[in-house]
């Protein structure tokens, strides 16, 4: 998405470019230290602790029940925590969610907007709450429209929005008072994968200009786009984190996939990959492709030379990187294996 400008907040008094935010120190928009959510014996969030910078993409990765929305909750000061502490652009979310709330954007796992009104209307309507006047508020939707490609749509029901186009007219919403933090709770459940790219480029392109957000997914590919960094949670607890590359690199399975000339090939391949020390998978049912899981680059001369000597020809050979896939189910079956 080309040209995205965020503009100043449309909020009166100390906007989104005053206080603790943007004073020395404040490069770190969302911090966690230890916090912890309970319902009664339930434990939704166990010491969980994250960071992000300005500027930058933190992704929530886990599944449903995970605590993923709990946290979001939390540092959206919708939800109070249990202990620990927790900082937005320099506030705290118990002594100061008012000043929190002033610089966030929040879109939720499902469009909020009113769908009785129009897309327009909608943009209209929370400018006109944060503070600006009927011109401003209307020259900001006529800006956001325009950005977010709603133009042809912006005088139509949001009733009569599709999927993608509700997403959009929600995330566009979140962002009239122009935040500086934005948190996107599963934003892209349920798009079709033109609707999901199309949000992608919408955050990248606030990012590019000094956004920070917070993104809960349970798509790995949306995680491994657009994540600068990655908390992987499960039952409450963080159970990973790191770039994406340094988690991949956790797992270690890269691979190389061959495909074998020879009817017999993948027999003799594999007992003499085994032979060799290695842990080949596949062969079975006449199929004549082998997958041999390596843990660097120069175990693939290795597997060469093994093949070399046991006179196989491969007709082809791949070399493959672990996936954040690979790295979730990992960790699930590490943590499925850990006592309670």
């Amino acid at each position: 998405m080309s040209g995205l400008v965020m503009p100043p907040s449309t909020q009166s008094g100390a906007g989104a470019g005053s206080g603790p935010d943007s004073g020395p120190g404040g490069d770190q928009m969302i911090v966690a230290e230890g916090v912890s959510k309970s319902f009664g014996s339930v434990h939704a969030l166990d010491s969980v602790s994250v960071s992000a910078r300005r500027g930058t993409v933190l992704a929530l990765l886990g599944h449903n029940g995970a605590g993923k929305t709990t946290l979001v909750n939390i540092l959206t000061t919708s939800l109070p925590l249990s202990s620990g502490r927790a900082r937005v652009a320099g506030y705290d979310v118990t002594r100061e969610p008012f000043e929190i709330r002033r610089r966030i954007g929040l879109t939720g796992q499902f469009a909020s907007v009113d769908t009785q009104l129009s897309g327009r209307d909608n943009l209209v309507l929370i400018a006109r709450l944060l503070g600006a006047g009927r011109r401003a508020a209307r020259s900001r939707a006529d800006d956001l429209l325009e950005l977010f490609e709603l133009t042809t749509v912006a005088d139509r029901r949001a009733s009569g929005y599709s999927g993608g186009l509700r997403r959009r007219l929600d995330l566009a919403v979140s962002l009239v008072g122009g935040p500086r933090v934005i948190f996107l709770d599963e934003p892209t459940t349920g798009l079709d994968p033109s609707s999901r790219l199309k949000l992608w480029e919408i955050v990248e392109g606030l990012v590019q200009q000094g956004a920070t957000v917070l993104l809960t997914t349970q798509y790995l590919e949306e995680a491994d786009r657009l994540a600068d960094s990655i908390t992987v949670l499960s039952a409450g607890k963080v159970v990973a984190s790191g770039t994406a590359d340094e988690l991949k690199a956790t797992v270690g399975r890269r691979t190389v996939t061959l495909t074998l000339d020879g009817d017999d090939a993948p027999a003799r391949a594999g007992a003499a990959l085994r032979g060799a020390g290695f842990a080949p998978v596949g062969g079975e049912d006449g199929t004549r492709s082998l997958v041999v899981p390596i843990d660097t680059t120069r175990e693939i001369a290795d597997v060469i030379r093994t093949l070399d000597q046991a006179s196989v020809e491969a007709t082809e050979l791949t070399f493959g990187e672990p996936t954040l896939d690979d790295v979730y189910l990992t960790l699930a079956e590490q943590h499925a294996r850990t006592p309670a």
